[in-house]
């Protein structure tokens, strides 16, 4: 072998720009409030806790490869057939699992302008082409997303309501993007935040999963149930997509303690209205303060809101950022989602969501 040759990826993975998740620390202060990732400031359910207690779990043994247990406790909590449910390792590896099962070369995945990065890379990553569409006051436009539609779709991702801009569009919207779709193209609603949406035009998806064989719901555990540490997400579908992706992922892809709390959380629905709660006591709160600082902020439905900086020196989201984070308040620049001049802010602890506004509000001053 000469000195130039040496083992190379296969053709398009460097093209693709890696996630880069939200920060977590703040050099040189003592004291850091994270509102970067959008995680729950409630925690996870004390039942989690009480059943690791009671569980004397085996770490060397394999865990059950089926997640027989928290496919039960899901099908119990939302009265789903356990066999059109599918658990994975954060519902970020059943994207990818739906990516490589359904996309070759040649293929095209569609993604709406400020959707959810995961969804490029794991298109990307299985050879076939992203196709961005673009949103119309930043929510996903369904007359845009069919006109971009070709025979080469495969899939459409949804992400309802969208990270990182806090919008959503009604089911009404929703089942009109699917009755205009070919038959073959699937369409992945991804709702990982469905839990906090509190509006009558909303559904996360399971209805028209439950009618359609060509309609896919994720969620996941990491934002209201608490438990983004331990990776846990599901999705819904129709048993011949669950059949093909089973046969495509990993054997054991859910670990043994993740498998136990995410039964036991979902159980658990009083956790889940105290967090619903908590969430809707602030966001109006923390929204308001926002707007009376000038500042604008993009109306969420989810447990963060999209703040929009202006681009006067002095004012603009890069320096809000490091401002903040010099005092210990760490929000999520959004510059890869094409939106550079706005910072996502999650709503945290009342602490936290008050000490974030009060520095906020000597930067603007």
């Amino acid at each position: 072998m000469s000195s130039s040759e040496h083992p190379s990826p296969k053709p398009g993975v460097m093209d693709i720009a890696a996630y880069v998740p939200g920060r977590e620390s703040a050099p040189g202060v003592a004291k850091v409030y994270k509102l970067s990732s959008n995680e729950s400031p409630l925690g996870p359910s004390p039942m989690v806790t009480e059943a690791f207690a009671k569980r004397n779990v085996d770490l060397a043994a394999y865990p059950d490869g089926s997640a027989h247990e928290l496919r039960q406790a899901i099908s119990r909590a939302y009265g789903l057939n356990p066999g059109n449910i599918l658990c994975g390792n954060g519902s970020d590896e059943l994207l990818g699992l739906l990516c490589q099962t359904y996309l070759a070369p040649g293929d095209e995945g569609l993604f709406t302008q400020h959707g959810f990065l995961v969804y490029k890379i794991q298109i990307m990553a299985a050879g076939a082409r992203p196709v961005s569409v673009p949103d119309t006051d930043l929510t996903a436009s369904v007359d845009a997303i069919l006109d971009a539609v070709t025979r080469k779709t495969k899939i459409v991702f949804l992400a309802n309501p969208n990270n990182p801009t806090g919008t959503y569009i009604p089911v009404s919207e929703v089942r009109r993007l699917h009755a205009g779709l070919p038959a073959h193209v699937i369409l992945v609603l991804d709702a990982a935040y469905a839990e906090y949406v509190r509006r009558n035009d909303y559904e996360a998806g399971i209805e028209l999963v439950s009618a359609n064989p060509n309609v896919v719901m994720t969620r996941t555990f990491s934002k209201i149930h608490g438990l983004a540490g331990l990776r846990i997400g599901w999705m819904y579908a129709n048993e011949a997509i669950i059949d093909a992706c089973n046969r495509v992922r990993g054997p054991f892809n859910v670990n043994a303690l993740a498998i136990i709390a995410g039964a036991a959380a979902i159980g658990d629905r009083a956790h889940v209205e105290r967090a619903v709660e908590h969430n809707d006591a602030w966001l109006g709160r923390v929204c308001d303060a926002l707007e009376g600082l000038g500042l604008k902020v993009t109306p969420s439905v989810g447990n963060f809101v999209l703040i929009h900086f202006p681009k006067t020196a002095g004012k603009t989201a890069a320096e809000a950022d490091a401002f903040l984070s010099s005092r210990g308040y760490i929000l999520r620049r959004v510059t890869g989602y094409g939106l550079p001049d706005s910072l996502r802010m999650t709503i945290g602890s009342a602490e936290a969501n008050l000490g974030a506004l009060d520095a906020l509000k000597e930067f603007m001053a």
